[in-house]
């Protein structure tokens, strides 16, 4: 049955909303469109005409696309080359979804975001669809073909497994670039002690290149280590430069709410470097390098005013 023009405007309405969802489930911005878009192709060949609450139909129509490229991600995760990091997306980019509350704004959070990868998909769902959509309990034991009391102890299992692994604080947009700032100054000092000051004592630094650019396997674990390490990546040399075609551009943004380093050569974004803030320091860096999982920030950053790069790298 064709769909009439007002049809496609109810899906085109709820389409951000959507994403927003399939992002947080998925982990992947490329993904979560492909989602949507699958999602509206069922909702093209429905009987629309038959269902009497279409945002709930469309909610669990994406859920369960996503519910099974989730399983499927799960096995093409176990070859993946290296450490595997969700999508970053930067300030502004209406797939953030709502964030109305200091949950929903968690719930996007890079540090969330990586720490989801441990829950089982329904486990995930649920988390998602209340903690960052404020869902009841009934609807999503509706989408999910659970009952609610089974939606009630998965979120609260889920929400304990969260917890137990974050510890970031909430920071604007000014106290951001500030932190950025300093950190950059740091590791451009060529010296490892005002680093060692600004990190955690269990700090960490994960790199995500997926076999296309040079990262390291295994994370660099503890102060003293991540401060070498991001010692070294900040010092110049005409190995890097050669490696990457140039001389990259660096500036401080947000990204998934939390303070970022990002990386741009020639319009084009080929880094995003996520820092976990706590009340002790800087307890995480995640840098994003995979050039497949950063199409979607160079649009972004192409569409925005970012002013003067922080400095040129290498």
């Amino acid at each position: 049955m064709a769909l009439t023009m007002n049809d496609v405007e109810r899906f085109e309405a709820s389409r951000p909303r959507l994403e927003a969802i399939a992002y947080r489930l998925l982990g992947s911005a490329g993904e979560a469109e492909d989602a949507v878009q699958e999602t509206f192709l069922r909702w093209q060949a429905a009987d629309v005409g038959r269902i009497e609450v279409p945002e709930a139909w469309l909610t669990k129509a994406l859920t369960n696309l996503c519910l099974n490229q989730l399983t499927s991600a799960r096995a093409r995760r176990e070859t993946y080359v290296g450490q595997w990091l969700p999508e970053p997306l930067l300030a502004g980019d209406p797939m953030l979804g709502p964030a109305d509350t200091a949950e929903q704004r968690e719930s996007v959070s890079y540090a969330v975001l990586t720490l989801l990868e441990r829950l089982s998909p329904n486990e995930r769902a649920v988390y998602v669809l209340r903690e960052a959509f404020d869902y009841p309990h009934r609807e999503i034991a509706e989408i999910l073909d659970i009952t609610e009391a089974a939606s009630q102890q998965i979120f609260h299992r889920a929400k304990k497994h969260v917890a137990d692994g974050k510890a970031r604080a909430e920071i604007d947009e000014d106290a951001a670039r500030r932190i950025v700032e300093e950190f950059l100054a740091a590791a451009t000092s060529g010296r490892t002690e005002p680093l060692v000051r600004l990190l955690t004592q269990d700090a960490v630094a994960i790199g995500d290149g997926g076999g296309k650019v040079p990262a390291r396997a295994k994370a660099f674990e503890g102060a003293l280590a991540v401060a070498k390490f991001m010692r070294g990546l900040f010092k110049p040399g005409a190995a890097k430069r050669a490696l990457v075609g140039g001389s990259p551009e660096v500036y401080a943004t947000t990204a998934n709410g939390a303070p970022a380093v990002v990386a741009v050569l020639d319009g084009r974004v080929i880094g995003v470097m996520c820092l976990e803030i706590t009340a002790e320091g800087i307890a995480a860096f995640r840098n994003q390098v995979n050039p497949d999982k950063l199409a979607r920030a160079t649009r972004r950053w192409a569409a925005a005013d970012h002013g003067e790069p922080l400095l040129n790298a290498f």
